[in-house]
């Protein structure tokens, strides 16, 4: 599979396996957990996101149990995870409301709890999960700037972030900011149009999308000209509707990095078939313009 520069040493998975329902599914064994892993591994999909609130703090957990049985796994993968957003729940569960936190303090510790959870002692890319309005960069660069110095974290990011948020951020630090997850797919087309998109193109930042298939909306009949377009699509390259919404993501220069996240095991293994998908320019117009809902300008 297509890998993906992060940072002069550090590269991803072109497609990237997201931990978001991994604590929903009804298997939560550590066997499951291994045999979605393994499937991702034999397509060459090598990069797993996670976030400290995923699953009420729980997911971390569940993932670092398969790492720690067999520990030769870290050396293969590309580790992920998020920390800012706060909730009562879990750990968290004295706090009286939702809130985000980019403290010196917090972020350190939520980094240093991801680390115990997951049973390793460095994370390959730390991303700030929202943009956080009483962040003092002053603060908050420096921090993730000590925490790459630590050799904890190999690089660092955001998620969410708009221009302004990023560059806030950015002009209190010395090392880059890698990356920006936002949501992006047929489903949430204004990056591309709104600036968000063309800010990161710009600087060379890689884009990572998260809900890449609309939260399965794009197939569930509510719009029926682009669920048929990618039905029409899938059946004459023999592969899965899913599949060529992805591929329609990779098509972009941007380079963009799909982040997906399925617990079913028989849709983990045909994830790697976007990679395969064929999509001119007039065929990526004819899914933007019926994502869109109208004819471009």
């Amino acid at each position: 599979m297509e890998r993906i520069d992060i940072t002069p040493d550090l590269t991803f998975s072109r497609l990237v396996y997201g931990m978001w329902r991994l604590g929903d599914d009804a298997d939560t064994s550590d066997k499951h957990i291994r045999a979605k892993l393994d499937a991702c591994l034999s397509q060459g999909i090598t990069t797993m996101d996670h976030a400290d609130i995923y699953g009420g703090y729980t997911v971390e957990g569940l993932f670092g149990r398969v790492l720690k049985a067999t520990p030769s796994l870290r050396d293969q993968i590309e580790i992920v995870t998020k920390c800012d957003i706060l909730v009562p729940a879990g750990r968290h569960s004295a706090a009286r409301l939702k809130y985000y936190d980019t403290s010196a303090a917090h972020i350190t510790a939520s980094l240093e709890t991801s680390l115990k959870e997951l049973g390793t002692d460095h994370v390959d890319l730390l991303l700030i999960h929202r943009p956080d309005p009483f962040m003092d960069p002053d603060e908050t660069g420096p921090a993730l700037d000590a925490l790459v110095a630590s050799g904890k974290v190999r690089a660092v990011g955001v998620s969410n972030f708009r221009p302004w948020d990023f560059s806030l951020l950015q002009s209190s630090m010395e090392n880059n900011l890698s990356a920006n997850q936002i949501e992006l797919s047929l489903a949430c087309t204004d990056p591309f149009t709104n600036g968000d998109l063309a800010y990161l193109q710009e600087r060379m930042i890689v884009p990572m999308a998260w809900s890449p298939l609309g939260g399965g909306g794009l197939m569930d009949g509510s719009k029926p000209a682009l669920a048929a377009a990618l039905k029409r699509i899938a059946d004459e390259q023999g592969i899965d509707e899913a599949a060529v919404a992805v591929a329609w993501l990779l098509a972009h220069p941007a380079r963009i990095l799909p982040v997906l996240g399925t617990n079913n095991l028989s849709r983990i293994a045909r994830i790697g078939e976007a990679a395969k998908v064929e999509i001119d320019r007039q065929t990526w117009f004819e899914l933007y313009t019926l994502a869109i809902g109208k004819e471009v300008p």
